[in-house]
């Protein structure tokens, strides 16, 4: 019987054949630690082992699955974000580390009210949502997606981490279902690849991530256009709206930002020195963000 060692070589030999040959043998140990639901220690301990007829045709499935560009995250159906555990499907994004820039922003923002009313739009897997409700039991959480598929897998993550008698989930477009309601926060990772750009991006997001959470337009700002005016009524005198961007759209959003009557826009850069996180108030209060670029101050090109 086929040793763990000569399924994971084997697998990172055909990996290397495939979209990311640089991650052939970190993937092809993944999937088998994902497989074994062991650690890397115990894959190392138990390299020569053997492996099972079951357990030998469902790893083959998995790189297969990988060789074709699905994504590691789709193949073993979880992720971590903020350092808690997420279950993703197709239906959804694969949550980013730079949308923990925005949740550190919101927890910031919060903690200028005492029991702040979020809203979070585009739920997706509800990682935003369910971090901020694990992050701050004082606060009401509201999180809207258009996507019932896309709801269903948020609600199970909040169920998963304990919160969900604390995040209401809507479905709608935008702020439609809480037209009547106002907010001390809006948060929202929206849509903002332009659809010139499709071509450009990796076969994993290209093929296999939904194209209504990615492409927003022919210039990506299609979501903002309407998400902006629409934060800016529900928000409360001296509430906060707080986004996530994209590269070289910091100018685009700080206008839009201006046009609806926000201020104090600010950015905050994420690691690469990137304007990631648009932040602005609907009063004349400071959003306290961190780390920012001030309106008028944007970096030519970001």
């Amino acid at each position: 019987m086929p040793k763990i060692s000569a399924y994971v070589l084997a697998g990172a030999d055909r990996l290397r054949r495939g979209p990311h040959p640089e991650r052939a043998l970190a993937d092809a140990e993944l999937l088998m630690m994902r497989l074994l639901n062991k650690d890397k220690a115990w894959l190392l301990a138990y390299w020569n082992d053997n492996i099972g007829n079951k357990h030998a045709a469902a790893y083959d499935s998995m790189i297969d699955h990988r060789f074709q560009g699905e994504p590691v995250q789709y193949i073993v159906g979880e992720t971590e974000f903020y350092g808690l555990p997420f279950l993703v499907t197709p239906d959804v994004l694969i949550p980013r580390p730079e949308t923990e820039h925005l949740v550190e922003e919101v927890i910031a923002l919060a903690t200028e009210f005492k029991s702040p009313r979020i809203v979070d739009i585009g739920s997706g897997s509800g990682a935003i949502a369910v971090a901020l409700a694990v992050k701050l039991p004082a606060a009401q959480i509201t999180s809207i997606d258009i996507s019932e598929k896309a709801l269903a897998v948020a609600r199970e993550n909040a169920e998963r981490n304990g919160v969900s008698e604390r995040v209401r989930f809507l479905q709608g477009d935008l702020l439609a279902p809480v037209e009547r309601e106002r907010f001390e926060i809006v948060v929202s990772n929206p849509p903002y690849v332009p659809l010139v750009d499709r071509d450009f991006l990796s076969v994993e997001v290209r093929e296999f991530e939904p194209s209504l959470a990615l492409f927003a337009g022919s210039d990506g700002l299609d979501v903002y256009r309407k998400l902006i005016p629409g934060a800016h009524e529900r928000l409360m005198p001296g509430g906060a709206l707080a986004m996530e961007i994209g590269f070289g759209q910091a100018e685009a959003i700080g206008a839009l930002l201006a046009e609806s009557e926000f201020g104090q826009i600010r950015f905050v850069k994420d690691l690469q020195g990137i304007p990631r996180v648009a932040c602005a108030t609907s009063g004349a209060d400071n959003c306290g963000c961190g780390d920012t670029v001030r309106a008028g101050d944007w970096p030519s090109g970001q």
